[in-house]
């Protein structure tokens, strides 16, 4: 074996042992990124950077069919720019980086490295929309943003990363939902279908919603860890920003009107997704739509008379059919090549040697599996593509598998503990008032937040709670309403909260059809008879705190 062809996979740390430094090793080992001088950046590697691409292919051609425009704004947003909107500059200002000189003179208005670029979007649209016919505005870009995140890792959180950020004006309220709507099916698609990565659609709540939207949407996914990654947000602006930025049109009855917002995005975040989701001890595996090799080809002892040539016939038949192939006729050790492959995440490998020619097929091996089978080499091209595909189902049903053994249904505290206990981190699926106060509370005292509001929704309990601090009966806390509790446990603390009219429970409690629990005096788990309805909440619980 060549110098320095150490089976690579040696040096990863196994995933149970350090999931963090399993996630470092696979972005380093498999040559994804490169740590640079510039603190909390990184350089994005020829393989890292050719999945970027082929998700941006693919995202692309789906947002052009239907009627999205890319344009490319400015990196600078002047200060005076950024705070027309209250609420979205109040949001972005913690992580804003600022220019404040160009070349040795200092510049009379700081200008900001754009985090998002809602404010020049609509700095824009205020110059050339006026009328009803000027609507739809239906823009895209693919661009780098600037966030001066204090803590940093590869793909997941870095102070600069690539991103598609789509920005749209719509004549009426409707058209703007719907396009906010719409935009989220997109992305939930295109990672349950091209990512292989299962997610749950939903909204999110108020205190979680991004800085000056009406609603803010996502997708949440679930990692081999048990901790959940935001895949992908769009959000409904209403009228705000095209208020603040004095954008207006004549509508069809020549009446002044104000026109509606969205903004929506996927990032870099999810190659991190992808390595977190389906990644193995052995390194990345990637879904065959984004993966930069679909197929690698292995001769085996390609010395001997006419190896190389069958290999470079398989070779030749892939790529003229499309599919993203290698042919690695190195003076490596086919050992050495197996293993380098497999932790680069291709996902198909086919192996040919003399016997195989001889016998007028390849041997092809699954990344996802690691299943052989034979490919006659007469229906190489039909037999490549059964087994992609093959590959791509498998790695969904093995990252739903392992979203469903970590999703629990809880409406008791011995339920939330017993969960955790057994299956440790993942989803908590639980009633929620909707009270904002409430969720406030839960994540200052129990350390976990809600992660969106699912679209489907399922009624988990039933049950009426009198809700004080005395233990007195507080007669609108009974009252039966359209929204529940979120229930959570942190360290043996629990938490129930407030119905629409009630008040959040805090010290003991006294309870109506059903059973009360305090925790330390400080918490009560309910449950009951009762006929109240709600909406069920997706928490992500680490060791009882939520991963954000």
């Amino acid at each position: 074996m060549a110098k320095g062809n150490e089976k690579m996979v040696e040096s990863i740390t196994p995933m149970s042992v350090d999931f963090a430094q399993w996630y470092t090793d696979i972005v380093k080992k498999a040559e994804l990124i490169e740590y640079t001088s510039v603190k909390g950046c990184m350089v994005i590697r020829p393989y890292g950077y050719a999945i970027w691409e082929n998700i941006q292919r693919i995202l692309d051609a789906r947002f052009k069919e239907l009627g999205h425009e890319n344009v490319c704004m400015p990196m600078f947003i002047p200060e005076s720019l950024l705070n027309k909107e209250k609420d979205h500059v109040e949001g972005f200002a913690p992580e804003v980086a600022w220019v404040t000189h160009g070349g040795s003179e200092r510049l009379e208005e700081r200008l900001c490295v754009r985090p998002t670029s809602e404010t020049l979007f609509c700095d824009h649209y205020a110059n050339i929309v006026h009328s009803y016919r000027d609507l739809p505005k239906l823009y895209n870009q693919w661009v780098s943003v600037v966030r001066w995140e204090k803590t940093t890792r590869p793909f997941l959180r870095s102070r600069e990363f690539l991103w598609q950020e789509g920005h749209t004006l719509h004549e009426t309220a409707e058209e703007a939902i719907a396009e906010t709507e719409g935009m989220l099916k997109v992305y939930a698609d295109f990672c349950e279908n091209e990512l292989a990565m299962p997610v749950i659609k939903g909204k999110k709540t108020e205190s979680d919603k991004f800085a000056g939207a009406v609603a803010t949407y996502a997708i949440e996914a679930l990692m081999h860890d048990g901790k959940a990654l935001q895949a992908g947000t769009t959000h409904y602006f209403g009228d705000g920003f095209a208020r603040a930025f004095d954008i207006s049109f004549t509508d069809r009855e020549n009446k002044i009107r104000t026109p509606h917002q969205t903004s929506w995005g996927v990032s870099t975040r999810l190659i991190g997704a992808i390595i977190m989701a389906h990644g193995d001890d052995n390194g990345l595996m990637l879904p065959p739509a984004v993966a930069p090799i679909q197929v690698v080809i292995v001769p085996v002892a390609q010395h001997k008379e006419g190896v190389l040539e069958g290999a470079a016939e398989l070779y030749k038949a892939l790529k003229s059919a499309g599919i993203r192939v290698k042919l690695d006729d190195s003076d490596n050790s086919p050992g050495w090549k197996y293993s380098e492959y497999e932790m680069k995440g291709v996902p198909l490998r086919l192996e040919i040697g003399p016997r195989d020619i001889a016998e007028g097929h390849c041997v092809a091996v699954c990344r996802h599996d690691r299943s052989k089978s034979v490919i006659p080499l007469t229906e190489v091209v039909e037999g490549v593509r059964e087994r992609l595909e093959a590959v791509r189902q498998g790695m969904y049903e093995r990252a739903l598998s392992n979203r469903q053994a970590r999703s629990y249904d809880c409406t008791t505290l011995e339920e939330i503990t017993a969960s955790l206990e057994k299956g440790g981190d993942g989803f908590v699926y639980a009633m929620w008032c909707g009270d904002e106060a409430c969720e406030q509370k839960l994540k200052d005292d129990a350390g976990v937040s809600s992660r969106c509001i699912p679209f489907e929704q399922e009624q988990l309990s039933d049950g009426r709670v009198r809700s004080s601090r005395t233990g007195e009966q507080n007669s609108e806390a009974l009252q039966e309403t359209e929204g529940f509790t979120l229930l959570s446990a942190s360290q043996g603390s629990v938490w129930a909260y407030r119905e629409e009219t009630g008040t959040a429970c805090s010290g003991s409690i006294a309870v109506q059809n059903g059973s009360g629990v305090e925790v330390n005096g400080q918490a009560v788990l309910y449950g009951g008879r009762g006929g109240a309805k709600g909406q069920t909440v997706v928490v992500s619980v680490e060791n009882g705190s939520t991963v954000l």
